[in-house]
């Protein structure tokens, strides 16, 4: 056999030993490999020390099997990270959502374990800024109404260091129950203006009004269902975070009866409208705590009797800041007889019509289980102006021709200490009116205001409200509030 084919057969029976020997190492694993056994799960996953954004997990080692390598851990079915300790505190979770882990464990040999019991951990909401604190009495809340731009009088006009709140009136309902703009061609401006005064007092907290006098005729509808209290709820949301207001004013006129003959009312306004701010409370203070802020939730309320009657006032209280009671238009132009538009306490005068007063709508108040402090008594900055008066008793409790409102502003540059008109002053219902003999004019004024900042500290309230703003564009009257519950 030549030499040549020698080299030839060994080098064959080389290669195909190399071969034998490496399939026979494989087979017989001869080269590192996987043991084929698995570890049993981890167990009893538990979650504690659950916060808003974190939580820890915590679990025993699983029984029998090779020793653990380290542990995976899993949240919502996503891989999360490996730690080799039984227990592992999780971070960066959103607050108030719902979250499921599970972990696994993987041996010395790599094996990888099935997974331990799944938990479903809900975070915490976070804790909410707590509600807004005043002085007792602090209050100033001013009603600043949208047309008042058509006039040239814009919410940048106004002293805002004189107030603590200012409420935008008005929003509408929209025929899906919804919050809209009352007034789409002004209402942008004027609530960026109304914005502009946080400038000027970083205190001051804005609040959009929705409803009042003309645009209460849906409530009922907005109110009557779980679904629409929702959809209304929601809708303040999303219109007091658009226009970067801090709370809603619903100012409802009225449940179950009164307001205009066109709105729709039921008996069942009563129980609803209880409801509806409850589902507006929860809904605001969910988005209060995704924002870090309370948000302000507040009424206008009527100060007779059958309003009182008419809400469940006791159960009221526990989801407002506040509530203003609107104690004016205790007489007015729908009267037979002159009278006067908000008189502090009753008096002893032979009328021929009903007596009201301030402070008798603010004792039905409190006498309903209202707290004091909440209750937030309005004050009118407009009068009203009665023609063709009896000259009889100063023109007090006459007939009358016609009638119409009048700002203060307009009072005191038309009226007040002009030839022919008399100032008078009720020594008991603590309030002005002039007349000349023919014409009666009811309002407010600095001596009326004192006396009314005099009873909201004595009966200890929540503060005084004011409709409205631009009817007293000289700022006379709000500097006497001011100034008198300081």
């Amino acid at each position: 056999m030549k030499r040549s084919t020698r080299k030839a057969i060994m080098w064959t029976i080389s290669v195909l030993l190399l071969f034998l020997i490496s399939n026979y190492c494989t087979k017989n694993s001869f080269a590192a490999k996987p043991d084929k056994s698995t570890s049993t799960a981890p167990q009893n996953l538990n979650a504690a020390d659950i916060t808003s954004n974190s939580l820890t997990l915590t679990w025993s080692p699983p029984t029998g099997g090779l020793g653990v390598r380290e542990y995976q851990i899993y949240k919502n079915n996503t891989y999360l990270c490996s730690t080799t300790s039984i227990t592992y505190t999780v971070t960066g979770l959103t607050p108030a959502t719902t979250y499921q882990f599970y972990v696994k464990a993987k041996d010395t040999k790599r094996n990888i374990s099935p997974a331990s019991n799944t938990v479903s951990v809900t975070t915490a909401a976070p804790a909410l800024p707590p509600a807004e604190t005043q002085p007792q009495s602090g209050r100033i809340v001013g009603y600043f109404a949208a047309w008042e731009a058509y006039s040239g009088i814009c919410p940048d006009q106004i002293d805002a260091s004189k107030l603590t709140h200012i409420n935008y009136a008005f929003a509408n309902i929209g025929p899906d129950l919804k919050i809209t703009l009352g007034y789409p061609d002004v209402d942008p401006n004027n609530i960026r203006l109304l914005n502009s005064l946080k400038l000027q007092n970083p205190n001051l907290k804005t609040l959009i009004s929705v409803g009042g006098w003309n645009w209460s005729g849906r409530f009922s509808d907005a109110a009557l269902t779980d679904a629409s209290r929702n959809a209304f709820a929601d809708s303040a949301v999303d219109f007091i975070t658009k226009y970067g207001f801090d709370g809603i004013d619903l100012d409802w006129e009225y449940p179950v009866s009164g307001g205009l003959a066109t709105n729709t009312r039921r008996p069942e306004d009563k129980q609803n409208f209880t409801l509806l701010l409850q589902k507006i409370r929860e809904k605001l203070d969910a988005r209060g705590a995704m924002d870090q802020k309370h948000y302000l939730l507040t009424i206008a309320g009527g100060a007779d009797a059958s309003y009182v009657k008419n809400v469940e006032m006791a159960k009221l209280a526990q989801y407002l800041d506040y509530a203003n009671i609107m104690t004016y238009d205790l007489h007015g132009t729908w009267d037979p007889y002159t009278d006067l538009l908000a008189p502090l306490y009753n008096n002893n005068d032979s009328s021929p019509q009903y007596k009201a007063s301030v402070d008798s709508g603010v004792t039905a108040w409190l006498n309903a289980s209202f707290p004091a402090d909440k209750l937030v008594m309005g004050i009118p900055f407009y009068g009203y102006l009665y023609s063709s008066v009896n000259n009889s008793n100063n023109g007090l409790y006459q007939t009358y021709g016609g009638a119409n409102s009048i700002s203060y502003k307009d009072i005191k540059a038309n009226y007040l200490n002009k030839t022919g008109y008399t100032r008078y002053f009720h020594s008991q219902s603590m309030v002005p009116w002039l007349f000349n003999g023919t014409i009666f004019i009811s309002y407010e004024d600095p001596q009326s205001i004192a006396y009314k900042t005099d009873y909201i500290k004595s009966k200890k309230l929540g503060g005084a409200m004011v409709w409205e703003l631009g009817q007293d564009s000289n700022g006379e009257l709000l500097d006497t509030l001011y100034n008198g519950l300081k």
